[in-house]
């Protein structure tokens, strides 16, 4: 378990990168958030539930994923230390979600809920910056992926996902790895079987 003080610190540096904030300013963001500890296989979202929180993950592995007809997991996102993660389409619209949010280790978030957010954007105007620029960062990075799903081998698709994220490499099970790249478990298992012997 991390410290919730630490946690707090990570979170302020996480904006901090992106824009500046006086003590003041921080003061007034840090009160909108608060500490929540989940345990290991525990949900932070179901698939029926309306989204009501955006999630900074302090420490700990998180994914989002749905489920097709058959049952098979589709892996949408993961989130480690320092990422954040929410249902933005159930958060935005108030409609029921179409995602798990699920915790794969244990896990030390901050929260704020969505009314709280938005008091906070209105009271610390500068977090508007901050959030618009995750958003640019992360549609990027959607395209991005969407772009090596269509244009990529799968080799290629691992060998992109093990450069961009080594550490969710380490911390995930191969078959959710394999879900996130399209990929079946067998597939992904031959496609390591046949970098290892390169």
């Amino acid at each position: 378990m991390m410290n919730e003080a630490t946690i707090y610190d990570l979170l302020r540096a996480h904006i901090c990168e992106r824009v500046e904030l006086t003590e003041s300013e921080w003061t007034t963001v840090k009160s909108f958030y608060s500490f929540v500890s989940f345990k290991k296989h525990s949900f932070l979202l179901q698939e029926g539930q309306i989204c009501k929180h955006i999630t900074f993950v302090g420490n700990g592995v998180l994914r989002s994923y749905n489920s097709d007809e058959k049952g098979h997991e589709h892996t949408l996102q993961f989130a480690i230390r320092n990422w954040l993660i929410t249902d933005i389409q159930s958060l935005i619209s108030n409609t029921p979600s179409k995602v798990f949010i699920e915790v794969l280790q244990d896990a030390d978030v901050l929260q704020i809920d969505v009314k709280h957010n938005d008091q906070m954007l209105k009271e610390a105007p500068k977090m508007e910056t901050y959030f618009r620029l995750l958003s640019q960062n992360n549609m990027a990075a959607t395209q991005q992926r969407l772009n090596s799903t269509i244009t990529l081998t799968a080799e290629e698709r691992y060998r992109e996902f093990t450069h961009r994220y080594p550490d969710i490499v380490q911390q995930v099970p191969q078959h959710m790895i394999a879900s996130y790249l399209g990929l079946t478990p067998e597939t992904l298992s031959r496609v390591r079987k046949q970098m290892a012997k390169k």
